[in-house]
């Protein structure tokens, strides 16, 4: 029994506290974004102020709430605080939401947060440094095969285990044809991230896995041509496909199945 369909009162209750915990994790998110491509720990030393160096304090720490009470500013120095922080906060909670309306209380929801919060930032990595870091991409290969590798066992899935590691392979397979045939066009990072997106997709259905591994070309394409029109790149300017392939797997995870289905009775074949 679906929760969250069956007991509106209590799907009410789940997503609220989804969003609540998703708020705490993007303050967490705000952490790895910016310490991970710097090779900084993630414990140690607690968090400061970049100006005037002080300690952010607990009652500071506050996803949303605290940088709208300091009104953007450190406590101390009265510095600006980027608008980016409460934003991944929110970002965040919303996405941990519509990750529960997705999948409903079921034991794959473990599973889609992890690469949810994942995908957020390694999206914000890629977009600030133009890399994926590995300590981020490849830990996700075992944890995510443990995660749908439990979400299976419970619901009794194991066919979608295996077509989990299909959808990985596919896409590794394709990332990596098109580094090898143009590696100034895509980096080594996207190829290692596909992995991880094709299984996440595959393991929902075909439908997510293909629709989510075009709509990325589809979205990146698209944004290189208005780059071009506008007058604000050429064909040869660097663009980071890490936030597009994860744009692509979102579109993939939410609409991927009627899409596909759509599609192929559109062609005779369903």
């Amino acid at each position: 029994m679906d929760l969250l369909l069956e007991a509106p009162w209590f799907g009410a209750v789940a997503l609220g506290v989804l969003a609540v915990v998703g708020l705490v994790i993007g303050s967490f998110l705000n952490v790895v974004v910016w310490r991970v491509p710097r090779r900084e720990s993630l414990v140690a030393p607690p968090s400061a102020c970049p100006a005037c160096g002080h300690r952010i304090r607990a009652r500071d720490n506050v996803p949303v709430l605290s940088w709208l009470l300091l009104r953007g500013r450190c406590r101390d120095c009265g510095a600006p605080i980027s608008r980016r922080y409460p934003l991944v906060e929110a970002a965040t909670a919303v996405l941990f939401a519509l990750v529960g309306l997705r999948l409903g209380w079921s034991a794959a929801l473990p599973a889609y947060l992890y690469l949810a919060a994942l995908c957020l930032a390694l999206a914000l990595i890629d977009l600030d440094v133009r890399r994926l870091p590995d300590p981020l991409v490849l830990p996700a290969y075992p944890v995510l095969a443990v995660l749908l590798g439990v979400a299976s066992g419970v619901a009794g899935e194991w066919g979608a285990l295996g077509r989990a590691g299909v959808g990985a392979l596919a896409l590794l397979l394709v990332y990596g044809t098109v580094w090898f045939v143009r590696p100034d066009a895509m980096g080594f990072g996207d190829v290692k991230l596909a992995g991880v997106l094709g299984a996440g997709l595959a393991w929902l259905g075909w439908g997510p896995l293909v629709v989510g591994g075009f709509a990325a070309f589809l979205l990146g394409g698209a944004y290189g041509v208005a780059l071009i029109l506008s007058g604000r790149g050429g064909l040869r300017t660097g663009v980071p496909f890490g936030p597009w392939m994860v744009l692509g797997a979102a579109l993939g995870v939410a609409v991927g199945e009627p899409v596909w289905s759509a599609y192929l009775r559109l062609v005779g074949l369903a």
